[in-house]
């Protein structure tokens, strides 16, 4: 079976670390509850051993626009 994470149409996602997760928090003056969620049982994360809380960076890339950065936080899917 291949892995969904290296399929063209998936965008790179990054769990970030947690000092990563404070600045990014701070800076856009923010709770993690501001974020838009994603599943913990995401297939395109189920490699970066992610638990409920951890926010995922995930780079899309644009033939216009360039490259977009977007941010998640992993939840369970209960």
């Amino acid at each position: 079976m291949k892995k969904i994470i290296k399929h063209v149409l998936v965008p790179e996602h990054k769990k970030l670390s947690e000092k990563e997760k404070k600045l990014l928090l701070e800076k856009y003056h923010i709770t993690i509850r501001a974020l838009p969620q994603i599943l913990k049982t995401d297939p395109a994360i189920q490699d970066l051993s992610v638990k409920e809380g951890d926010v995922i960076m995930i780079k899309r890339k644009s033939p216009t626009a360039g490259e977009s950065i977007y941010y998640r936080v992993v939840v369970s899917s209960e």
